[in-house]
């Protein structure tokens, strides 16, 4: 975490790219983000953030699953009665938990492997081109925040300029009804930065206030990429005068034994 006030940001602004095509395993998303750029007259400057869907990072890194490919354990066949899912899609589910959290009719909540709570694991059968009759599941990434670094590292090379990378998902929350954007890996940025001991407007020194950076600028993107066919998979987010640093989403993750609803 970074110490200090957060610089302000008069003139931040948040651009969807357009022209983007539909990823398919094994493309290459620096082009594509360059093109993308290019497109929507722009380019990359120092300091700028880039702020990309997994969905995309999942289709380049052949992380969907054709259910038709998937024999459901036990475990999976009866947890999927109790859920009301389909059987192979729990056994995905669980392949990418580390463990169930809550479950009932509609709902299964679970400690996705990377150590974040969410419902399905980030399992995802929205978006998806079917090669058959039957669904495809997209899973997240393997690792976030190495696919974040390395897109991040192909862009600074092909432009020359300092950027990061925040990788974001849809989550819902437990105690507030629709999904809002967060940061599941990040590139170049702190996820978190400790506003404890700076004074407010009337000197009072702040004792409890941890800014979420990365999840906010997760969060404003995900308004503009939409959530159904709006097809606006990245967004450049530029002005957002924040420090600098290699960060990780993971320090967004509260640990367990302080987590006061488990």
């Amino acid at each position: 975490m970074t110490a200090g006030a957060l610089p302000s940001a008069a003139a931040a602004r948040l651009v969807a790219l357009g022209g983007v095509p539909l990823v398919r395993a094994g493309d290459d998303l620096a082009p594509i983000v360059l093109a993308a750029l290019a497109h929507s007259g722009e380019t990359l400057a120092d300091g700028d953030v880039l702020v990309v869907t997994q969905k995309i990072f999942s289709k380049a890194e052949n992380r969907i699953v054709p259910l038709t490919t998937v024999v459901p354990s036990a475990r999976a066949e009866a947890l999927a009665r109790e859920v009301n899912k389909d059987a192979r899609l729990v056994e995905l589910i669980l392949s990418e938990s580390n463990d169930v959290v809550r479950a009932k009719r509609d709902l299964l909540i679970v400690e996705h492997r990377l150590g974040f709570v969410s419902a399905n694991a980030g399992a995802d059968l929205s978006n998806i081109e079917h090669a058959s009759d039957d669904d495809a599941v997209a899973l997240l990434p393997v690792d976030p925040e190495g696919s974040c670094a390395r897109l991040r590292a192909a862009l600074e090379t092909r432009t020359g300029v300092r950027i990061a990378v925040i990788m974001n998902d849809s989550h819902g929350r437990a105690f507030r009804y629709g999904v809002v954007g967060v940061a599941i890996g990040v590139s170049g940025i702190g996820a978190l930065t400790d506003m404890r001991g700076v004074p407010d407007l009337f000197g009072r020194k702040l004792r409890y206030t941890e800014v979420a950076v990365a999840d906010e600028l997760a969060a404003a993107a995900s308004l503009l990429m939409g959530q159904a066919d709006e097809g606006r998979p990245i967004v450049l987010a530029r002005g957002f005068a924040l420090p600098r640093r290699e960060g990780s989403a993971r320090e967004l993750l509260r640990p367990k034994q302080q987590d006061v609803f488990r």
